[in-house]
């Protein structure tokens, strides 16, 4: 039951399978001269710090690996603390004009780290280099500054800040991205036309359709060239008062 059910589902698409190409020619084809003509490119600038054994600054030499796995755990709340609005907040206020509040500023900051590692990196996205450069350094000297008020512990080093003078990173979504997101979308729309045009059309086209019905089939007119139309029947014809004979298949 449920293949024969799969095979009419086919056979329904199939059917109309060139709904399924003009819907999805013409959205991807739209999508990508759209995204060409109005992409607006996006950058990325990056500044990696660690987190570090607070005991070296008391003179303390060697490593405190009971320090350094406090350490692995405090990064998690690091990352919570940097995109916290007491940090974003001192970040605009000492570099105006280049965010409007703390919700945007938050939307461009992504915070990562590597499984046990003690490095975190600080990524900024902007429309512009140079303003994606000036907020991921901001916010990684607000929040070094900050942490011992904090946190009450000073474990917190930057390892590298963005420099104007590195190559500038583009990372807006492409457009074969974006392409293959409209082509997903066009088999989804393409499809359920399909099924809705399948359900509206109550016309019979085949004798199949016919036999949905549970009645017999009294004849069965077979397709006619159209090159049959002007020549000469290869039946007789048939005269006035002739006998027709009819099969009824029951």
């Amino acid at each position: 039951m449920m293949e024969s059910e799969m095979i009419e589902y086919f056979r329904i698409l199939w059917k109309r399978v060139w709904v399924i190409v003009i819907v999805t020619v013409l959205l991807c084809g739209a999508t990508g001269v759209y995204s060409f003509l109005k992409d607006i490119p996006i950058y990325q600038a990056s500044s990696k710090l660690i987190v570090n054994t607070s005991d070296r600054q008391d003179g303390k030499t060697g490593l405190d690996f009971n320090q350094i796995s406090s350490n692995l755990l405090l990064i998690e709340t690091y990352k919570e603390i940097i995109t916290a609005r007491t940090i974003l907040e001192k970040v605009i206020a000492e570099n105006p004009g280049l965010v409007k509040d703390t919700n945007e500023l938050s939307s461009k900051i992504s915070v990562g780290s590597s499984s046990r590692s003690q490095v975190m990196s600080i990524t900024v996205k902007d429309e512009s280099y140079t303003k994606a450069v000036q907020l991921v350094n901001a916010v990684s000297e607000v929040f070094q500054r900050e942490t011992p008020n904090i946190m009450s512990v000073n474990n917190v080093t930057i390892l590298t800040k963005a420099d104007m003078l590195d190559p500038a990173v583009k990372v807006s979504s492409g457009i074969m991205f974006k392409v293959v997101i409209a082509f997903v979308l066009a088999l989804m729309i393409s499809i359920v036309l399909i099924f809705v045009w399948e359900y509206m059309d109550d016309t019979f086209k085949s004798e199949r359709d016919v036999s949905r019905l549970g009645v017999p089939t009294l004849a069965v007119i077979s397709h006619i060239k159209r090159s049959d139309w002007g020549g000469k029947s290869k039946h007789p014809k048939k005269q006035v008062g002739d006998k027709l004979q009819i099969g009824i298949n029951q």
